[in-house]
């Protein structure tokens, strides 16, 4: 008696990917596998950190996957650097990483400063930042088998102009909570997204509402 887990020559081929060309602009969800990591001093709860055991550096493993597009499913695998007994300068980009994520997410122009903005650039945990949506720009590394490899390393924010097209339905989502703006709604989102004369000084919808950051 034969079945398909039995005859495999029915099967399909194995899909090559081909990797996504440096530079690509994708919007992306990023999830965060557990580490089983805490340090409460620090911040750390929840077991989403990781610790290395030969290096001793702390980190988040996090998975991106692209939400539309061309290259729509497709999966890339990132570290955020949270300690290393080297100095503080991998932390440092892994914070300032963070702040870019979450900038994209809500629509915050990086040199926005007003209390609301403050706001969305904190957390409770790590886990807001388990599900958060936003755009990010396809950067190249070599995996260890010195193959190139796709990473994400970079989001992108209202402040660059390439935002104006797809963060407007992030920003539409995270501020208006529907993922279709109204034209009007579209309107103050990519004057706000190209930096428009008001963009830091105009009241806008609290980003807070509707925001999916957290969810699985």
């Amino acid at each position: 008696m034969t079945s398909t887990w039995n005859d495999f020559n029915s099967a399909d081929d194995q899909n090559n990917f081909d990797l996504i060309p440096k530079g690509t602009l994708v919007k992306v969800r990023m999830t965060i596998k557990p580490g089983g990591h805490d340090d409460p001093s620090q911040g750390w709860i929840g077991g989403y950190a990781t610790q290395s055991h030969t290096t001793g550096s702390v980190y988040l493993n996090c998975e991106f996957v692209v939400l539309e597009g061309s290259h729509a499913r497709r999966k890339m695998w990132s570290l955020i650097g949270l300690h290393s007994n080297k100095g503080p300068e991998w932390a440092n980009m892994g914070r300032a990483f963070v702040k870019g994520i979450l900038n994209s997410a809500n629509g915050l122009h990086p040199q926005d400063n007003s209390e609301q903005a403050q706001q969305s650039r904190r957390i409770n945990g790590f886990s807001d930042l388990d599900g958060i949506e936003f755009v990010a720009k396809v950067e190249m590394d070599k995996d260890q088998y010195g193959d190139d490899k796709n990473v994400i390393k970079m989001a992108i924010t209202p402040d660059k102009k390439e935002y104006a097209g797809r963060g407007v339905a992030i920003f539409a989502k995270a501020c208006f909570g529907h993922p279709s703006p109204s034209k009007q709604q579209k309107l103050n989102a990519t004057t706000y997204a190209s930096g428009g004369p008001d963009s830091s000084s105009s009241p806008r919808p609290d980003p807070t509402r509707g925001r999916n950051i957290g969810s699985k």
